[in-house]
């Protein structure tokens, strides 16, 4: 489903529609996967709304899944679609600390914990 079926090895026009003519929910949910991935590669938020109705009506339970998910934070979705910022660089950083600081718990104090970080991002640019 992720890959181009273009790409697929061994797998010619006549194969795929012999599986589309036998499985029919199969071409239903590869059209619907290249739709939401058309929407990411064009940025186009205002599709996404159509997507989520049209991939809802399929009642395919892990799409309907991954559809709550989405709209359980639309406003957030549309944004990641549209703009090129993400938090990931925070995100990671804090992802660090919190193993440092497992590692470390109950052993030192906040001032070795702080040393320790400072060392590793240290060591980090060094690198």
């Amino acid at each position: 489903m992720f890959k181009k079926l273009e790409k697929i090895k061994g797998l010619d026009n006549e194969c795929l529609d012999r599986v589309n003519r036998q499985y029919p929910r199969y071409k239903e949910l590869i059209d619907i996967v290249t739709e939401f991935k058309q929407i990411l590669a064009d940025k186009n938020v205002n599709r996404i709304e159509q997507w989520i109705h049209r991939a809802s009506s399929l009642n395919i339970r892990e799409i309907t899944s991954f559809i709550n998910g989405i709209t359980r934070d639309i406003t957030a979705v549309k944004n990641a679609i549209q703009y090129e910022y993400n938090n990931g660089l925070a995100e990671g950083s804090v992802n660090k600390l919190k193993v440092v600081k497992r590692i470390m718990y109950g052993r030192n104090s906040f001032e070795m914990l702080r040393n320790k970080l400072l060392w590793l991002e240290k060591k980090r640019v060094l690198n």
